[in-house]
């Protein structure tokens, strides 16, 4: 064949790109698993950072991660548990979660150092350029707010941005998301401000004001859903109610037993 002919110069340009796709398909798919690996391991480093627990070394992220999230649930409206199974909440894409007619409600429970527990709830909502997403960890007395950790894919930096500053974040630790009974939720609001429905707040960020109400929106619209749950480790039915269907089924046949 004539190398200088345009049906050779075709051939040869289609044989090339096919075998460059075919190296970069297999690169690809090489790669995917530690990729995946990566996004995991940065999602547990935010939970871990809602949970005020140092992030480790990489190598060590997901075993630092299981020995203090204890177990994973799925919770409906009323705050009863509809699944356990392991990484059921780590699982859920919250991205896709919030537009479902029916979310499903994911927590991870923790147990401290210390022995205490926590509880960690997922948010997604939207901030000035793009998606905004956090973790807000809840005591165990289902109203006081432990920690939280809030994450960014492209607000302005040096402004909105800052929500992923700790200085940020820890303006939520000890904010009541319950006022004498009534699901308030927490507030994100410009300094002098009061919340008109009584709840708890806190002061939005300087030159930020779109990425502030979205944060405070995405607070509102993902933390209602589990005030079911939150007023049942209240009332003191969470030791039932974070334990799985079998293992509540389990207990209450036990404590049917004649002694």
């Amino acid at each position: 064949m004539n190398k200088n002919s345009n049906t050779y110069q075709i051939l040869y340009a289609a044989v090339m790109v096919l075998l460059v796709g075919s190296v970069l398909a297999l690169i690809y798919m090489a790669l995917k698993p530690k990729q995946n690996e990566n996004i995991a391991n940065d999602t547990r480093k935010q939970i871990l950072s809602a949970l005020h627990i140092a992030a480790p070394d990489d190598s060590k992220v997901k075993e630092t991660y299981e020995k203090y999230i204890v177990k994973d649930l799925l919770v409906d409206i009323e705050g009863n548990i509809v699944d356990s199974a392991q990484n059921v909440a780590f699982d859920v894409d919250m991205k896709k979660n919030v537009k479902l007619p029916e979310r499903k409600l994911p927590v991870m429970k923790c147990v401290m150092d210390d022995g205490s527990v926590k509880y960690v709830l997922p948010m997604y909502g939207a901030g000035l350029w793009g998606p905004i997403w956090g973790y807000v960890a809840m005591n165990d007395d289902g109203n006081t707010i432990y920690g939280a950790n809030f994450s960014h894919e492209g607000e302005t930096p040096g402004l909105g941005a800052r929500i992923a500053d700790q200085d940020f974040q820890d303006l939520f630790k000890d904010k009541h998301l319950f006022q004498e009974g009534e699901f308030k939720g927490v507030e994100v609001l410009k300094k002098g401000q009061k919340s008109p429905i009584g709840a708890e707040q806190v002061d939005a960020l300087t030159g930020a004001t779109i990425t502030s109400r979205g944060v405070s929106e995405m607070l509102a619209d993902c933390l209602k859903y589990y005030a079911g749950f939150l007023k049942k480790l209240q009332s003191g039915d969470g030791a039932k109610c974070d334990a799985g269907p079998v293992e509540a089924i389990e207990s209450e046949t036990n404590d049917n037993q004649p002694e």
